[in-house]
């Protein structure tokens, strides 16, 4: 019996990474307003109405590469409950520069695209954000009510590390004049005087 050969472009050899890591790239690069479906298709290599067997339209695409983005970076989290305040912030810090560090496409949509989200998926989006927020603040308020750190208002001081924090990736690039432990080093070092440990 002789099998028929699949033609090119066929949506069954579409999976839902390789759709997302070219909605991805060109979001990334063009912006998520000015890329078509058909210009995510032509990156994957099928036709446009091939991808709407996976998703139902450009909104979703965005929804899942933010909400995947967030599910992830909570999932990878250090709990470090068992360690002092401080070494938790630290343990933080280390951790939130290196996990954006490996994803600036990502980092660049989950910031700079969140107005094109619909409202219900901005909620969504903001949700999964705060939690990323209330595991930092607890850290602060541990360290407040241990007298470890020196915070009038932790909620300003969480946002305004995260901002810090966040911001290395408009800038830093492997290979430059600083090494990302040496980036850490110092970051953490201005975290550190921030909370006045």
């Amino acid at each position: 019996m002789k099998h028929m050969a699949r033609t090119q472009g066929s949506h069954s050899d579409i999976t839902g990474p390789r759709v997302r890591a070219a909605a991805l790239k060109l979001f990334a690069r063009g912006g998520y307003a000015a890329v078509s479906m058909r210009a995510i298709a032509a990156e994957v290599g099928v036709q446009a109405g091939a991808l709407y067997n996976y998703t139902p339209d450009k909104q979703s695409l965005l929804f899942d590469l933010m909400s995947a983005h967030m599910t992830e970076l909570l999932d990878q989290t250090p709990d470090g409950s068992d360690a002092d305040p401080r070494a938790q912030l630290h343990s933080f810090v280390d951790f939130h520069i290196r996990f954006h560090a490996d994803r600036p496409d990502e980092v660049f949509i989950a910031y700079m695209e969140l107005r094109n989200l619909t409202e219900e998926n901005f909620a969504r989006i903001e949700a999964l954000r705060r939690q990323y927020e209330d595991h930092l603040e607890d850290i602060l308020r541990s360290g407040v009510s241990s007298g470890v750190f020196n915070v009038r208002d932790t909620k300003i001081v969480t946002l305004a590390i995260i901002a810090m924090l966040t911001g290395v990736n408009t800038w830093f690039r492997a290979g430059g004049r600083l090494s990302l432990d040496e980036v850490v080093t110092q970051y953490w070092d201005m975290v550190r005087k921030a909370v006045g440990a």
